[in-house]
């Protein structure tokens, strides 16, 4: 996933989850886009150094959008729709080993109660087992970092995410694979957990569900200013939940 030429500044705040007023570093003052329904725990802090990516459309509300904010040395995105983005990128270039091998990719596909699968993947491509199977996979943003190495999900409370969860594994139980991909958008972390102090349902949930036939994956992102990929596979630390 690319992005454009970005201007950098520093957070002065975020507020009402969608908004966030920055200083650039030339001198102007605006209030900035936050794609990001989270807490944004550990990520929104006053004085950090963030960029911003500018727009020309006149219909636009806001014609800025924050885009990235730096954490100590670390580079991080902060727009929660990013993942699908990448994921679909990653799947289509068979750089996902456990969801290659399929025919066709499709997105925001509905299932289940009123619900829409980020990714829907069809039709078997190639002998490898399991692709006589449609796949349902779930994208979730992670960005929390409390513990050094360890990602974290989610930053707050999801019913949503939990709702997800029980889909995935009504999914499953139909004898199709469902598949939860956690989409870290950093690259100093070497494991992942569900963040159960935060949400306790939410990690009772995914163990569930993984009980239930619910696969996991968790990957982390090369990210620079000018383009996020999925790099590596992350180790599930359910024990650290």
């Amino acid at each position: 996933m690319r992005f454009p030429p970005l201007l950098r500044g520093r957070l002065i705040k975020r507020y009402k989850r969608f908004l966030a007023d920055i200083l650039l570093d030339d001198g102007r003052e605006i209030t900035a886009h936050c794609a990001n329904p989270g807490s944004m725990m550990g990520v929104a802090i006053k004085d950090a150094q963030v960029w911003v990516s500018e727009h020309q459309d006149a219909k636009r509300k806001l014609p800025f959008s924050w885009a990235f904010v730096e954490i100590g040395k670390t580079l991080i995105p902060v727009n929660t729709s990013n993942p699908n983005k990448i994921a679909y990128e990653a799947i289509e270039a068979g750089v996902i080993p456990e969801l290659t091998g399929y025919a066709t990719i499709r997105r925001e596909v509905k299932y289940g109660d009123a619900s829409r699968i980020d990714i829907l993947l069809e039709g078997a491509a190639s002998d490898r087992i399991g692709c006589d199977k449609s796949c349902y996979v779930e994208v979730k943003n992670v960005h929390l970092s409390r513990r050094s190495g360890l990602a974290e999900f989610p930053d707050s409370v999801t019913t949503r995410g939990a709702k997800h969860l029980r889909e995935l594994a009504k999914i499953a139980a139909g004898g199709e694979r469902a598949v939860m991909l956690f989409i870290v958008q950093r690259s100093d972390c070497k494991g992942f957990a569900p963040a159960a102090d935060i949400d306790p349902a939410y990690a009772e949930g995914l163990k569930a569900a993984m009980a239930g036939g619910v696969e996991t994956l968790c990957y982390d992102c090369e990210v620079t200013l000018s383009e996020v990929v999925l790099r590596r596979a992350l180790e599930m630390k359910l024990e650290d939940a």
